[in-house]
């Protein structure tokens, strides 16, 4: 089998711009960033997302093995039905997210770029006896984003994620340049993510770091299921949730609409009344340009940080709104 590209042939369509980073492969934007996030706003447009790892799992166990490995029950997971899970290790720290649905003979996954070899790996040290198959799909099929409201057509036999964000298509690779000539317009990740970070959806990679708890990013309830255990870090999940607080909490920020440049992931959070000389209260974890609401972005600060409290993620001024409660 010839292996894809990592390099979609989306970007060879007009006004394409390649993203950086994580997102290497696919457009930032097509030339218009705020027109773009209108149309996906508005129930229009399609998002390129083939740098993402498809991974499937089949067998007659498919649904009960997952369920011992994931943080989400999905031992009775309806077909059709999306859901997400996350992947902890033994101390409860997240290792992977999944974004699932089962086609009633298949589980589908697409994960973040640069999991997949690492979450296969893993997977397939846990079979043991189980009648269940895991492969790397992400030669063959590609993920498409319809956003909520989209009327484009989905072609037969495709399997889908509906949520109530728009559809997740894991559409046959070879077909992938046809269906976005046919269902544009196309929008770049940075119009994605301005509507990702606007919602308060966290991202691996983005939101957290070696030791972030799904506590600490409002994946509670979304992503990890309370009423179940039998899963790697399930003793931390649940002795946070009954005992105590996460150490860290997930904020959305409005950001100084007159500073030229966006922080970056990383940067540095502190308050606002200690200036740049101050404690590190957190970091910046994804910013974007949003068509109505300006420069916005998602930290991760202490659990202790005042809700109230004027921050600064730099040098520039952010007002928060409470995402998880401290």
């Amino acid at each position: 089998m010839l292996r894809h590209s990592s390099t979609s042939p989306l970007l060879s369509f007009p006004g394409a711009v390649a993203a950086e980073g994580r997102d290497e492969g696919v457009a930032a934007h097509y030339g218009d960033l705020f027109r773009e996030q209108r149309a996906l706003a508005g129930g229009a447009g399609l998002v390129d997302l083939s740098h993402r790892g498809v991974v499937t799992v089949s067998g007659a166990d498919r649904l009960g093995w997952l369920h011992l490995l994931l943080t989400q029950h999905v031992s009775e997971l309806p077909a059709g039905q999306a859901t997400e899970a996350l992947i902890l290790s033994a101390h409860g720290h997240i290792e992977h997210a999944l974004y699932l649905v089962d086609d009633g003979e298949t589980v589908w996954a697409h994960v973040e770029p640069g999991t997949r070899e690492a979450l296969i790996a893993y997977l397939e040290s846990m079979k043991f006896f189980y009648r269940v198959e895991v492969a790397d799909r992400t030669d063959e099929f590609a993920v498409v984003h319809l956003p909520a409201g989209s009327i484009a057509g989905v072609p037969e036999g495709v399997a889908v994620r509906e949520t109530p964000y728009g559809r997740d298509l894991f559409l046959p690779r070879a077909d992938l340049e046809a269906y976005a000539g046919a269902n544009g317009p196309l929008a770049g990740i940075w119009a994605y993510e301005a509507l990702r970070v606007e919602a308060h959806r966290p991202r691996l990679g983005f939101e957290t770091d070696h030791r972030t708890i799904p506590h600490e990013l409002g994946w509670i309830g979304t992503a990890v299921h309370l009423q179940k255990g039998c899963y790697r870090g399930q003793e931390t999940v649940a002795r946070v949730h009954n005992l105590g607080k996460p150490p860290r909490r997930l904020v959305f920020l409005h950001l100084d609409g007159s500073e030229v440049h966006l922080p970056g992931h990383g940067t540095p959070i502190r308050l606002k009344a200690d200036g740049d000389e101050g404690r590190q209260l957190g970091f910046i974890t994804t910013s974007a340009r949003h068509h109505e609401l300006g420069p916005i972005a998602l930290a991760l600060v202490k659990r202790n940080v005042p809700v109230d409290a004027e921050l600064l993620a730099g040098d520039t001024a952010a007002a928060q709104e409470t995402v998880v409660e401290p």
